[in-house]
């Protein structure tokens, strides 16, 4: 028993073993293999139809191919999430800046674009856009399945891709992604769309549309192709205009009137269109279609606004004044949507600008070696403190450095006023080893050639060991001469001795607290009460508008108002302060008013009556002014020539072909009166 047990279970295992072995060699092989053969050649069939798939094959195939692409879509549109932030291109707009008058001076920014809420939008210009692009747009979840399906078919095809989106579709397309017509853009823009169309209002969609849309003219916004193609503001639109703006939401390229007679026809047929469809549902009604038979003819495009001349110095100016005195970033205002209300008047730009190309005439730089390189800074200041016109330069685009606000000029005799004004305000009296007298318009002062200059301890020394001299203007000896005719007639040496009689910090001082910037003003040393500090025409003019307005001061400014997409944003503007007592001013303003009657400045009288300034020459004949003032206009010229290499400021000897022995210049007073014949009404 034993025995056969084991030999029993020997051969169980054996036979076990053995079917193994036959199941992979012997007849049992063929049934596992049979597992593995294709599926055709079906066995029975002959010929073709052994290739022919059944129909559960082709359902099961259907089948799988529907879930994988029912998998993928579901994965993609969990994937795809509405972007963070808008595209830099979408979210930036156009600066723009207008005159005092509100006419519009200049656009800047690399798009025409300005946003407008929607409410700002007359409903029926809205409905023009609806029923041109998508008059389901207010039922619809975003997308347009027929639609996407005739553009994807029309894509895989090569034919043209237009048509096929929702206005949610085309503003996604505008602000998020890219104008790319691809597959894969055109499956994210629908994924987003639908996304987009559960997260955000449809009339929040549709002001974000109008404000993103291309309308051609360099347009972007409803806003601004509002003025590019009428010249006024949305909110000013009616149906039959709105009709055409619409018409060239298709294509602005192709609808433009005044881009040829076949796009004038194209406008007006889609204008037409449009404004049936309004009626048809039922955004106009057939009366008012009725008054609509002419076409709503745009203006011609206006050139751009650019920056040549002086309207980038003027653009400059104002923006550096919204820097310095707004909460505005510059990385907000380089965003755009900014409207600037600048101070700036167009005709006294003009006018100003004229004056100095007139007078550069009698510089031939062609011939004269003195007359090259010469540059002009002018600047007009009211006593409020508005800047009414610059002068920067020949052009903003050949010469971007603005000359009007340029600080390495000499001001020269120019300052001899705020010399006078410190010693009148400050009683400052003379010591002259006698009783101490107070320092009035009458005092007496040595007005002869080469006067040493003296402190109350003796001769004033310089480094090298010799005692400085004051040299009047053509070696010119006046004898004894009063304060107020030392002003009115630049006398030097008077006003460089009573710069030391003052204290030159406090003559300082009245310069700053008159309107001159304090980094201008430089080492205080004897020559400085002849003008070595180097103001801008800019300051130069705003503090002599601190003498015609009684010694009431209010620091220059460019920027009257400030909005974004017409909202305002608050803006500092300067209020006046007192900065010389009006006893002190009117002294100052006398003795100006003199200069012009019988002193060294009488050809500015031919700008009209009124007027009050006095020429300058700076240290070494390096520059020449004329600063003054008419009513409340207060107006500096400055004219300086400057080495291309080194920048140095160089001498104006012989300008103009003058004699290389005289001083100073007559240009910028011509300038002066020239431009204050015209402004300083």
């Amino acid at each position: 028993m034993g025995e056969r047990r084991k030999n029993g279970a020997h051969a169980n295992k054996g036979s076990v073993f053995a079917y193994g072995r036959r199941g992979k060699r012997g007849t049992s092989r063929s049934v596992a293999l049979n597992r593995f053969r294709p599926a055709y050649p079906r066995p029975g069939r002959t010929g073709y139809r052994r290739w022919i798939p059944s129909w559960r094959q082709v359902l099961g195939s259907f089948g799988i191919l529907a879930g994988a692409l029912t998998a993928t879509v579901a994965i993609l549109y969990a994937r795809t999430g509405i972007p963070a932030d808008l595209n830099a291109f979408a979210t930036q707009q156009d600066n723009v800046y207008y005159w005092a008058d509100g006419t519009e001076m200049a656009r800047t920014g690399p798009v025409d674009r300005q946003d407008t809420a929607l409410e700002k939008v007359p409903e029926k210009v809205r409905w023009a856009a609806l029923a041109a692009e998508n008059e389901t747009f207010y039922s619809d979840s975003g997308i347009s399945v027929s639609g996407m399906t005739r553009a994807v078919s029309r894509m895989l095809t090569g034919g043209d891709t237009q048509g096929g989106s929702t206005i949610t579709q085309q503003y996604v397309k505008n602000a998020y992604l890219n104008q790319e017509q691809t597959f894969t853009r055109k499956l994210t823009e629908m994924f987003i769309a639908i996304k987009l169309d559960n997260k955000m209002s449809k009339p929040d969609i549709l002001e974000g549309y109008l404000n993103t849309s291309w309308y051609g003219r360099g347009s972007y916004g409803i806003q601004r192709a509002a003025h590019a193609y009428y010249g006024k503001d949305v909110s000013q639109l009616d149906a039959s205009e709105g009709a055409f703006l619409a018409s060239l939401l298709k294509g602005a390229a192709l609808y433009d009137p005044a881009v040829s007679a076949k796009n004038h026809e194209r406008a007006v047929e889609r204008w037409n269109w449009i404004l049936d469809r309004m009626v048809a549902i039922g955004r106009l009604s057939p009366q008012e279609r009725a008054g609509y038979t002419r076409f709503p003819e745009p203006k011609a495009p206006p050139r751009p606004a650019g920056l040549s001349g002086q309207t980038g110095y003027l653009v400059d100016t104002a923006r550096a004044y919204v820097s310095a005195h707004t909460e505005v970033s510059d990385a907000d205002f380089d965003l755009g949507g900014y409207q600037i209300r600048t101070t700036f008047r167009k005709p006294d730009t003009e006018a100003l600008a004229k004056a100095v190309e007139d007078v550069r005439k009698g510089l031939d730089p062609d011939k004269r070696e003195s007359d090259k390189n010469v540059r002009v800074g002018a600047a007009s200041v009211t006593t409020d403190g508005r800047i009414l016109a610059l002068y920067g330069g020949p052009d903003y685009l050949k010469q971007g450095f603005n000359d009007a606000n340029s600080t390495v000029v000499p001001a020269g005799t120019t300052f001899g006023p705020f010399v006078y004004a410190a010693a009148l305000r400050d009683g400052i009296q003379r010591v002259r080893g006698g009783p101490r007298v107070p320092v009035t318009p009458a005092t007496l002062y040595n007005g002869d050639d080469k006067v040493a200059i003296r402190t109350p301890e003796g001769p004033y020394w310089d480094r090298s060991g010799k005692i400085v001299k004051a040299s009047n203007d053509g070696g010119r000896s006046y004898g004894r001469i009063t304060l107020k005719d030392a002003v009115a007639r630049s006398v030097n040496s008077p006003i460089m001795q009573l710069g030391m009689d003052v204290g030159l910090d406090r003559v300082g001082r009245v310069a700053v607290q008159t309107g001159l910037l304090a980094e201008s003003l430089g080492a205080k040393v004897p020559a400085f009460s002849l003008g070595t500090s180097t103001p801008s025409a800019i300051r130069m003019a705003g503090a002599y508008a601190t003498f015609a307005a009684k010694g009431m001061n209010s620091e220059p400014y460019s920027v009257e108002r400030l909005s974004r997409n017409g909202d305002p944003v608050d803006v500092e503007k300067p209020t006046a302060e007192r900065a010389l007592p009006v006893s002190v001013a009117a002294a100052v303003d006398d003795a100006l008013h003199d200069a012009v009657r019988r002193g060294t400045a009488t050809a500015a009288g031919a700008a009209g009556p009124g007027v009050a300034g006095t020429n300058g020459t700076g240290p070494d004949n390096k520059s020449a002014w004329f600063a003054g003032y008419r009513g409340r206009t207060a107006t500096a010229v400055s004219l300086f020539r400057i080495d291309p290499r080194t920048q140095e400021p160089l001498r104006l000897d012989g300008l103009g072909g003058a004699a290389a022995s005289v001083r100073g210049s007559t240009y910028p007073l011509a300038i002066w009166t020239r431009y204050m014949s015209h402004a300083g009404k």
